[in-house]
């Protein structure tokens, strides 16, 4: 049975503008969502990553009001997704994993019809179409009907749809999937402007650059549960934090070099004669200085050195047990179809 709880002011109480506690969901066998919580402050960008079929779209869905769960609570912009459905769906904008715009109707009148369903005036819908095509690069095929367009053109235009109504709290589920590096980058630059303007976004997404671009905070999902949560420096500090590489102006000097750190209280410093680099996992700011400094010390000439962190690839990969999916590979979940994005009226 659906536990249901009593949904806070409009304005929310907590400074989150969405909060999700226990939410489970079943397909027959299959548990798509297994207990899940999560908050996204207001303003903020949470991605949501994980591996395919871990149960992203399946949140999406819910949050949206798309499906309901088996179980569990969960409140965006102050409305309960179960109680207050009609209200919930006036402060959202959602895209889904594929476009979904009106084939038999031009870029700009998918957009001013959107409008108008979101209650904007004539004007202010004609306006904010106008804008949006330009943001997205469609201005010249405005008046072209959808079925012409290429996918990634479509992608733009449905991207284009999810903002016009300026939403409170934006659902973007994997929305550069397919779209080029120019493209990509103007719905960065798009959802910063919003997030910029005070809206808040969660964020699916297995671009790992797209996740270090955008996201305020992570969280990662695998089969239903989540397993990790914090900052992208947090979850990568999690991982192993950083690592000092030395690059000697003589490779030769690489075994003494190690030698001279182990005998000053630094044991875990290794080298290798193939890159000609010395590597000492790094525990704090005092071990950097101390390392630098013995070497400066014995005299010896050095050619470079670089300080790296574990990239969210590797992150990804440590804590889920997988690798990200290909850039151009569609995401799946675990949902018996796929999501349909549906005017929020």
């Amino acid at each position: 049975m659906t536990r249901i709880a009593t949904a806070p002011n409009e304005q929310g109480t907590s400074g989150n503008a969405v909060e999700v506690h226990g939410i489970v969901k079943h397909y027959g066998e299959t548990k798509a969502l297994d207990g899940v919580d999560l908050t996204v402050r207001q303003g903020t960008v949470l991605g949501v990553l994980g591996p395919n079929g871990a149960g992203k779209t399946t949140l999406v869905r819910i949050l949206s009001t798309l499906i309901k769960p088996d179980a569990g609570t969960a409140f965006v912009g102050g409305y309960d997704v179960l109680r207050q459905p009609k209200q919930l769906r006036r402060t959202i904008g959602l895209t889904g994993q594929y476009a979904s715009v009106d084939e038999m109707l031009s870029g700009y009148e998918n957009l001013y019809l959107i409008g108008r369903l979101l209650d904007l005036s004539r004007q202010e819908a004609r306006s904010r179409a106008t804008e949006l095509l330009e943001r997205f690069s469609l201005t010249e095929a405005a008046k072209r009907i959808a079925k012409t367009y290429s996918g990634g053109m479509r992608r733009r235009l449905d991207l284009a749809a999810s903002m016009i109504g300026r939403p409170r709290v934006l659902y973007l589920d994997e929305p550069t999937t397919g779209l080029d590096p120019r493209t990509r980058n103007e719905v960065w630059d798009e959802v910063q402007r919003m997030v910029a303007e005070g809206a808040t976004v969660l964020l699916t997404t297995q671009y790992m650059e797209e996740a270090e671009q955008l996201a305020h905070e992570l969280t990662v999902i695998d089969r239903g549960k989540v397993i990790a949560s914090g900052g992208v420096a947090e979850l990568k500090a999690q991982v192993g934090g950083q690592t000092l590489q030395v690059r000697p102006a003589h490779p030769a000097d690489l075994p003494e070099m190690a030698r001279c750190l182990r005998e000053h209280g630094i044991p875990v410093a290794t080298f290798s004669t193939d890159t000609g680099l010395l590597s000492v996992p790094l525990t704090g700011e005092e071990q950097l200085t101390a390392v630098v400094g013995v070497l400066g010390t014995r005299g010896f000439a050095i050619a470079g050195i670089d300080t790296l962190v574990p990239s969210l690839d590797e992150v990804f990969l440590a804590i889920t047990g997988k690798p990200a999916a290909p850039a151009d590979a569609p995401g799946a979940d675990a949902t018996p179809a796929t999501l349909a994005k549906e005017p929020v009226a």
